[in-house]
């Protein structure tokens, strides 16, 4: 469902991402976990357009996201192409990013009536079903002002879901929250992720979320993937001494 062939993602001279080869099956669940600054954020950014490669190409669903063919030869994509692909990816973001004048079922109904061409009417009856999914439906006339940060962060779940995503892209999200929230979010997601068919790409720094729900785990350091193993691989027997660091560093720490 996602594949990165080969990307080189460089900020002036300093290179992110170093010919970064990976793919994720339709359906899978896989988790980027590594030190700050090592580029995993960028990888979710590349796939939602936000940035756009400097070398490689990169895929979903088969087709090329970040290139287009042109007379035998592939060449950067232009904005209606990638609208188009970007269709395919919801994403959930360390911040809500609610719009406050809007009521909740608002918020995730806007989308889907604009984006899909849904009814009104229909994008409600759906919006609702979220909502309820989410643990949120008597909260559809709510502002966001009126919601805790946990409760704001699943409606912003709910809003990603109202796209029918293939794809799921999540980005610390709950790095915002107080840490008595967290679980709740958490709960949602790995609700989810076991009983939809969607592919989900996760960053996050809570490792024992990312041990319960992933299929597999990526490690990251200085822009490529130095270990990719199950989670019950990875966090008990790593084959990598930096995994091993920053395994230690990362539950020392919690």
């Amino acid at each position: 469902m996602i594949r990165f062939e080969g990307v080189v993602k460089k900020f002036g001279d300093h290179v992110v991402l170093r010919e970064l080869d990976f793919s994720v099956r339709p359906g899978e669940f896989v988790t980027l976990i590594g030190p700050s600054g090592s580029g995993k954020t960028t990888i979710l950014r590349l796939l939602m357009t936000l940035e756009q490669v400097n070398e490689g190409r990169i895929f979903v669903g088969g087709e090329c996201l970040s290139h287009v063919e042109k007379n035998g030869k592939f060449v950067p994509a232009g904005e209606k192409h990638q609208r188009r692909m970007r269709r395919r990816i919801g994403m959930v973001f360390q911040q809500f990013n609610l719009f406050p004048n809007m009521k909740v079922l608002q918020n995730v109904t806007e989308a889907p009536i604009r984006a899909l061409g849904l009814s009104r009417q229909e994008a409600e009856q759906r919006g609702r079903e979220l909502l309820e999914m989410v643990g949120l439906s008597e909260k559809a006339d709510a502002h966001p002002s009126q919601l805790s940060g946990g409760q704001q962060q699943r409606v912003a779940i709910a809003r990603a879901l109202a796209m029918r995503p293939e794809v799921l892209l999540l980005d610390e999200v709950t790095s915002a929250l107080d840490p008595e929230l967290v679980a709740g979010v958490l709960k949602v997601l790995k609700d989810i992720a076991s009983t939809t068919d969607i592919t989900f790409l996760c960053v996050t720094h809570e490792m024992q979320f990312a041990r319960d729900v992933s299929d597999r785990v990526l490690m990251f350091d200085h822009g490529q993937i130095i270990e990719d193993a199950p989670p019950e691989k990875l966090f008990t027997n790593p084959d990598h001494e930096r995994t091993r660091e920053f395994l230690q560093a990362v539950l020392d720490r919690g």
